[in-house]
């Protein structure tokens, strides 16, 4: 069975995204696949997100924005019964 994707949307030299990614990563190890997706030079993500970044999603829901919600994160993660 393969990991679900948590792919964290970002950009060079965001303070705030380093932060976030160095939460998630422990969080998230053997559980997901962790995608770091830099939205400078896409389009549609620098539309998308602008400066609302750092941005988590889980399973193309939006899970949390510029802070780490681990309970969120938890959530989407777990199995669901």
């Amino acid at each position: 069975m393969s990991h679900p994707a948590v792919i964290v949307y970002s950009r060079p030299g965001c303070h705030l995204c380093e932060q976030l990614i160095e939460q998630l990563a422990p969080l998230v190890r053997g559980r997901a696949e962790l995608e770091v997706r830099n939205i400078d030079g896409h389009g549609p993500w620098q539309r998308q997100f602008g400066t609302r970044i750092p941005v988590v999603e889980i399973a193309g829901r939006i899970i949390c924005e510029y802070h780490l919600n681990r309970d969120a994160v938890e959530a989407a993660l777990s199995p669901r019964a």
